[in-house]
């Protein structure tokens, strides 16, 4: 299949190759380059057949890359730098048919239901706990998010945790501030030759895998899923056996019912006394009062947190214990490094996610492209040529149950549909298909036949 895909910076659209064995978006589009020096046929530019004006509210400071990329393509985008409680985007949300958000703003089924012109998701982060996937998928609404563009980050912070704690530089760092001359190498350790335990070796946990066999350590990991380690890296059978075996801990896993709290006072007490612990990956996960603990009696020696059960809306913002009741304590110990959050916040990785999440997000609006979507299913065509003038792109999202397909195509019966494909996720389906030779007499009778079945969750046209 190809796929008309917006350059940025680039005047037109060029019709970009997709491979079927790709293994993520950038792979998917990774041709495009290629296929621009192609003599091929120009896609044509489609808008909604309703022609109403497509506004996108933006928070949470995201990157210009995605503004100013909506912009281009004449999208209105009220730009914010601040996440939105659930009241203000109750407020607020009626009138937008898209928003972008990252970690902070939580998209709630509540939001969603006020939502009435929403048509799309973007998360401009890798996760997205921090929306309701069921309720979006449910009133036709694909989520994008941004998977693998801030690994890099997160994997370079991490090795800078595990030096800056077994050589006690935030420590020393502290007391020279105060005046106090403080030399000494009792308790300082390299950490070539020492092993790194990380629990989940996705994209992030991989890259990090790589960077400390280039510090000379020896990486061991342990991951639901059987995977390939990268390097000399060793997958355990066990959690209980990382924790007993390294002598620094790191956390990457999403956060799951099945991984809230997973390190609590147990799993803390199989590590090494002496060992170090970090978690840039979810705040749910650890049971931060336990790990205090550990800290406080000498069993652990160190600690890197980036993430909280619960953080600050914005910059400025306390963090205290009205925010966590243990804030206090753990701000008070010296032998722990706490951060805002900030395992993807650089220059690189923010314009990344931007120009993904931005591009996947004017594909779905222009095209009805749906790669990507974490929870949608994953549907594309072939562009519509410029010389296609009298072709229409029905995109209709529909409940998973038998006997659509048959009502739909019938519909389409009396005209010639010169391409189709459906997919299903769950309970939902998504359906586009391109029809040939109709006039806006034959749009207005389809759309209202379409929108009239009992499936029917949206319905757009794009022409």
């Amino acid at each position: 299949m190809s796929s008309p895909i917006q350059i940025p910076g680039a005047a037109r659209i060029v019709a970009a190759s997709v491979s079927p064995t790709a293994t993520n978006i950038h792979d998917r589009f990774a041709s495009v380059h290629r296929q621009d020096s192609l003599n091929v046929r120009q896609p044509r530019v489609l808008h909604p057949v309703e022609n109403e004006g497509l506004r996108l509210l933006i928070l949470e400071n995201i990157s210009m890359e995605a503004v100013n990329a909506f912009k281009a393509q004449g999208l209105h985008v009220d730009h914010h730098t601040k996440a939105m409680s659930e009241d203000e985007l109750l407020k607020k949300i009626g009138s937008y048919h898209g928003i972008g958000i990252r970690s902070k703003t939580k998209i709630t089924e509540k939001v969603i239901k006020a939502a009435t012109k929403l048509l799309v998701i973007g998360c401009f982060c890798i996760g997205t706990n921090q929306v309701d996937l069921t309720a979006a998928a449910s009133a036709g609404i694909p989520v994008f998010n941004s998977p693998f563009s801030n690994s890099r980050s997160v994997a370079e912070l991490v090795m800078s945790e595990l030096v800056v704690l077994s050589r006690q530089l935030f420590e020393r760092s502290f007391e020279l501030r105060q005046g106090l001359w403080n030399k000494q190498s009792k308790g300082c350790w390299e950490v070539r030759g020492k092993t790194l335990g990380i629990v989940g070796y996705g994209h992030i946990g991989s890259q990090l895998s790589v960077l400390a066999e280039a510090f000379g350590m020896r990486v061991i990991f342990y991951d639901v899923v059987n995977l390939m380690p990268l390097g000399s890296a060793r997958q355990l059978e066990s959690l209980d056996a990382l924790l007993s075996d390294a002598d620094f801990v790191t956390l990457h896993v999403p956060e799951l019912p099945e991984t809230i709290n997973m390190i609590s006072r147990d799993q803390l007490a199989l590590m090494k006394k002496g060992a170090y612990f970090i978690n840039n990956a979810r705040g749910k996960v650890v049971d931060i009062p336990a790990l205090i603990d550990s800290l406080k009696s000498g069993h652990l020696a160190g600690a890197a947190l980036d993430v909280f059960p619960s953080e600050p809306g914005s910059n400025g913002s306390s963090f205290d214990d009205q925010v966590n009741s243990w804030a206090s304590t753990l701000r008070s110990l010296p032998n722990v490094i706490l951060t805002p959050h900030i395992g993807g916040s650089t220059e690189e990785a923010q314009r990344m996610i931007g120009q993904e999440v931005s591009q996947a997000l004017l594909r779905y609006v222009g095209l009805g492209s749906t790669i990507g979507a974490v929870n949608f299913p994953e549907v594309d065509l072939r562009a519509i040529t410029a010389e296609e003038g009298d072709h229409v792109r029905v995109c209709y999202v529909h409940k998973n149950q038998p006997g659509v397909l048959k009502l739909v195509n019938e519909t389409f019966a009396p005209y010639n549909v010169e391409k189709q494909y459906s997919d299903s996720k769950g309970e939902v389906a998504y359906l586009m298909a391109d029809i040939a030779n109709v006039s806006p007499m034959d749009v207005t009778r389809l759309q209202e036949s379409i929108r009239r079945t009992d499936a029917n969750i949206l319905t757009r046209f794009l022409a």
